[in-house]
């Protein structure tokens, strides 16, 4: 471990916020550099390795995990990191921002690294996606991202109404057409999010693979990150090793992710399909300690035992469990 990876241990959690962002400061001036770009976003840029990690995160997560996402890959992969960070939901659109990254690409900044990364989140997928556009052959791995919030685009996302003021049609504007310069882009999003959905579909360029994720809800990086597979994500799309069949042996770990579990329970009791709940709570009572599958399943088999003799094969009876 190097000079840079072994600062990065250092501890900022239980820090009151003005003595983590002094530290914080501290660190990343030690090895990197620190800008604020107005009063609502900064730069915090650590140099390491060849590979860049350019993310886009908020700095109510970043005080959350104690450190930036990509503090992570600097230690455990010898990347260089990026952290664009914003006070709200601001979707990066400030014209600082873009002057920031405008100094980038004059200094030819990106062009120093083998390999560019540009990873966010819904607001900040948008973000990741959208600056994607200053270093051509980057890849890009975003996590239902929007793909714009204008109005003449996207009146039917009603989410972010006060967002609508503001102009998504300007300079790194429509987040789809900025990646198609990128040499992969990746979009993981629930099908069942109907506007999340919708959003995706708007990246169609052929440089772009859409990865599903069904019953995983609106916020997908929590629970990729409490299944402890987010960094294994970002270092396959990292690496180009990232592809439909390396996220689905990934994805199938949320067969043990008890959140995923309980909404797939619920959206198979919503289709009235009692032949595949019980199936279900078999599967998962046999392979985890799940009390709401147990007692579900407790329940489905005193009822069949009180109607034994009185009911009719169930009308989904033959079709075989599955899980995921």
């Amino acid at each position: 471990m190097n000079d840079v990876e072994t600062a990065l241990t250092r501890s900022l959690e239980g820090l009151d916020d003005t003595t983590w962002l002094r530290e914080f400061v501290n660190i990343v001036d030690e090895h990197g550099a620190f800008q604020p770009l107005g009063k609502r976003h900064f730069a915090a840029l650590v140099e390491n390795g060849s590979t860049l990690l350019v993310t886009f995160e908020s700095l109510p997560a970043i005080r959350t995990q104690g450190e930036p996402l990509g503090w992570h890959m600097v230690r455990d992969s010898g990347w260089s990191h990026l952290c664009l960070a914003c006070d709200g939901d601001t979707w990066f659109r400030d014209p600082r921002v873009f002057g920031y990254f405008d100094r980038l690409v004059d200094d030819g900044f990106l062009e120093d690294f083998e390999t560019v990364l540009f990873y966010g989140a819904g607001p900040c997928g948008y973000a990741a996606a959208a600056f994607s556009v200053t270093a051509p052959g980057a890849r890009v791995l975003t996590i239902s991202p929007q793909a714009t919030l204008d109005p003449e685009h996207a009146l039917w996302d009603n989410r972010f109404t006060e967002m609508r003021r503001v102009s998504f049609t300007d300079r790194y504007g429509f987040a789809p057409d900025m990646t198609e310069a990128a040499d992969q882009a990746f979009v993981i999003y629930d099908p069942t999010e109907t506007l999340d959905a919708m959003h995706a579909a708007l990246f169609r360029r052929k440089n772009t693979t859409a990865l599903k994720l069904r019953r995983m809800g609106d916020a997908i990086e929590g629970d990729l990150k409490a299944m402890q597979i987010l960094h294994r994500l970002i270092e396959l799309a990292g690496t180009g090793r990232l592809n439909a069949a390396s996220f689905a042996r990934l994805a199938r770990t949320r067969r043990s992710h008890l959140p995923y579990l309980r909404r797939l329970l619920g959206a198979i009791e919503a289709a009235g399909r009692p032949t595949l709940v019980a199936a279900l709570c078999r599967n998962v009572v046999a392979r985890m300690k799940a009390p709401r599958f147990a007692r579900r399943l407790e329940m489905l088999t005193s009822a069949e035992g009180a109607a034994s003799g009185e009911t009719h094969p169930d009308k989904d009876a033959t079709e075989p469990a599955r899980v995921g």
